[in-house]
């Protein structure tokens, strides 16, 4: 038996798929929660741009958008990285529209029954994130049997030209930016392994991986690889220069056999001392603030503090082959 959802969206809304085409006006109203949420707009329309043009993503079938007339009120977007019961969805909803947001989750969860059904698990575990005070009504959520399973620190810190400043190198290391193919190659590489066993993570093969992170825009001088004498690459540092309000560290990732030299800590320092050359008066990342590796702890003590914090939700679902 397939699982079913509505057929129709309550009275006066309409939903269709996502096109590339729709990139602007879903960063526009990514932006108005934005400003609900952390007070500022912070989408940048490339990044919606990669996520609409991503190589994986089957628009078609796996993304909403929601309209109040002429009005987009809400966005949602389903993927399967996993090949399994692991389907992960972003759903974005103005406030004030539950009903249409229940709607839209409704389409969503039956979809990812779907997707791990035809993967043969006998069950979706579906994961979202959302900020820790959201526009979705979490009451409304939490009785649909989604629960939340971690919880994530957006930190942030301000750069000043004077006194952040490139570095000096711990004893025998080198860093170089990712400007060919076998660097590249080695960034994915390192990254894969460093967080092998963080929570949540999918592994990736190098082509899926350029899909990701949008490798047609990437600025690989934006990408750094360290080499620590005697053990050869031993971590990777992965940072964008696209988000209006501050540099972003997407990725910082040291190998197990190389921890415990300071080079998370020089990497930090290196990010820190490049943007604020490039005029940056800002730079955030994102951590989980269950990480084993003392991440958070680690960019505390250099100064970034807590700008929002993110929520990862749960729901655990029969797949479609199973109901």
């Amino acid at each position: 038996m397939t699982a079913t959802a509505p057929r129709t969206p309550p009275p006066g809304l309409t939903v269709r798929p996502a096109t590339p085409d729709d990139a602007a006006a879903v960063c526009a109203l990514l932006n108005q929660i934005d400003v609900w949420e952390i007070g500022r707009a912070d989408t940048d329309l490339t990044e919606v741009q990669a996520e609409l043009k991503h190589p994986e993503a089957d628009l078609e079938n796996d993304s909403w958008l929601l309209f109040d007339g002429g009005r987009l009120i809400a966005y949602g977007l389903l993927w399967d990285d996993s090949g399994g019961e692991r389907i992960d969805m972003d759903h974005y909803t103005l406030p004030g529209r539950l009903p249409g947001a229940l709607y839209l989750y409704d389409l969503m969860e039956a979809r990812a029954a779907e997707r791990a059904a035809a993967n043969g698990a006998s069950r979706a575990v579906v994961h979202l994130h959302l900020n820790a005070t959201p526009t979705m009504d979490l009451h409304a959520l939490r009785a649909r049997g989604w629960r939340t399973v971690r919880r994530y620190h957006v930190l942030h810190r301000p750069l000043s030209a004077a006194t952040d400043r490139l570095p000096a190198p711990p004893p025998g290391v080198t860093l170089r930016s990712c400007r060919t193919e076998p660097d590249r190659r080695s960034a994915h590489a390192l990254l894969q392994e460093s967080f092998a066993d963080h929570f949540g993570f999918q592994p990736r093969t190098y082509e899926q991986w350029l899909g990701d992170i949008d490798a047609e825009h990437a600025d690989w001088s934006l990408i750094w690889i360290a080499h620590l004498r005697g053990l050869g690459d031993v971590a990777a540092l992965r940072t964008h220069n696209a988000r209006p309000s501050m540099a972003w560290i997407s990725s910082l990732g040291v190998l197990p056999k190389a921890r415990g030299n300071g080079l998370g800590s020089h990497l930090l320092r290196h990010a820190f001392g490049h943007y604020a050359a490039l005029g940056r008066h800002r730079i955030g990342l994102n951590v989980d603030t269950d990480n084993s590796t003392g991440a958070l702890a680690l960019y505390e003590r250099h100064g970034m503090t807590l700008d929002f914090a993110v929520d990862a939700w749960e729901l655990i679902k029969e797949s479609a082959a199973h109901t």
